[in-house]
């Protein structure tokens, strides 16, 4: 990603500043939009939910029998048939506020500063199905010089980190592009920010070796001082900005989720760190630069850590719109929700890792006056596209990675 790009072969400019630019700011777990004159957006009264938007409807549409008589989903028989089966089967998923639990843990760095971490994937298949983690055998491939830190598993069972922190104070900022061009933000300062050493993924150098994907969620405060956001409504200058409630007495937190797909199949995903500020602003997670040290651009090679995300800059916008989709139309208000595309998550491929080499598309000119853009929900569909010429890079560049990796452990699969 750049600050700055043009829009398609006709060269559609990108104004970095404009009086019409709109702040967003974090509130409530969400994104709320207002003008610079602070007059709220009406997107904010009647946008859309990622229930509305990625739920899928009841089976029983269109048919003459109740929703009641309708057999249990086939995933129910076997997980790889039609869903819903979560899949990060250690966290507590509720689709009616869209968020999930899971495990709070605390370590330690050498100094004694505490750590407090979550598990979501490990390259440990037996530990996988043992703690209900998703198994990613490609993170053994992320072992690369500065990809990955390292722990020692201590007697008491907690981890002590050799190096990485993350800085929580940061306040989360982003200011939205003039408005016939809300991507890129003209701002965006991600309210968590991680040393040059961070990863969240740990090699546990005394308990076999394997790789273990542990996001920090806040660090350098104690559990007294986090006791008091059990409930909800926590300071996010002292935890990751998409943590809802954490509780250390109950060993417990709660995280706001994601909505998006793969291959046609509606999935709750979250997201923990990026390797580029910008997307770890728009992502509400931490910016992690030592994710960078991952080779990206040849998903699904051999020895490759990454499996591959869509993601889209000036998708279909307008709030109802049911081919509503990408950045354009977050910055816009309209919805905090891209509506990304994943590649293979587990039960669907083989190839899944939680660390996603993101693809900008851009939707060309040409694309858009022929009335071909819309909201695209499969990997081979968006590929065919690109294929065609209808979708490119930022500034009319090949279709392919960003080089950007975002940590975005899958938590269940509704479809």
């Amino acid at each position: 990603m750049t600050t700055t790009r043009k829009r398609g072969p006709a060269g559609r400019s990108h104004v970095l500043m404009s009086a019409l630019v709109a702040l967003v700011v974090l509130f409530g777990g969400g994104m709320q939009v207002v003008a610079q004159d602070g007059t709220p957006t009406p997107a904010e009264e009647t946008s859309p939910t990622p229930n509305d938007e990625a739920q899928p409807p009841p089976s029983n549409v269109g048919t003459d029998i109740p929703i009641t008589y309708q057999g249990p989903p086939p995933s129910g028989f076997k997980k790889e048939l039609v869903g819903p089966v979560e899949l990060l089967r250690a966290a507590e998923v509720d689709l009616e506020t869209f968020t999930f639990t899971l495990p709070l843990y605390r370590g330690e760095m050498a100094d004694g500063t505490a750590v407090w971490y979550i598990l979501t994937d490990t390259t440990d298949e037996g530990n996988a199905n043992a703690l209900g983690l998703n198994h990613s055998p490609k993170l053994a491939y992320a072992n690369v010089e500065g990809a990955v830190r390292t722990a020692t598993l201590e007697k008491d069972l907690t981890l002590t980190f050799d190096q990485g922190s993350v800085d929580f104070a940061p306040e989360r900022v982003i200011v939205a592009g003039p408005e016939e061009a809300p991507f890129p933000p003209a701002v965006a300062e991600p309210g968590s920010v991680g040393d040059a050493q961070y990863s969240p993924l740990v090699r546990i150098e005394n308990a076999g070796g394997h790789i273990y994907n542990a996001p920090i969620l806040a660090m350098g405060v104690e559990a007294e001082e986090l006791q008091g956001f059990c409930k909800g409504a926590p300071d996010l200058s002292m935890v990751h900005d998409r943590v809802v409630s954490i509780c250390p007495d109950r060993a417990l937190v709660t995280l706001k989720a994601v909505a998006g797909f793969s291959f046609a199949r509606p999935v709750v995903y979250v997201s923990f760190e990026a390797s580029d500020p910008m997307a770890a602003t728009m992502e509400q997670s931490t910016f992690a630069p030592a994710l960078a040290n991952v080779q990206v651009g040849f998903d699904d090679g051999a020895f490759s850590a990454v499996e591959r995300l869509f993601s889209f800059a000036n998708g279909p916008t307008g709030v109802g719109n049911p081919q509503r989709q990408g950045f354009d139309s977050v910055l816009s208000g309209e919805s905090t929700e891209p509506l990304n595309v994943f590649g293979g998550v587990p039960t669907i491929a083989l190839d899944y890792s939680p660390l996603w080499d993101m693809n900008l598309g851009v939707w060309t000119d040409e694309a858009i006056e022929k009335g071909y853009r819309s909201r695209l929900i499969d990997e081979f569909q968006i590929l065919d596209i690109a294929d065609q010429g209808f979708l490119t890079g930022p500034d009319g560049a090949d279709y392919g990675s960003s080089g950007i990796i975002i940590n975005c452990p899958i938590v269940m699969r509704l479809l």
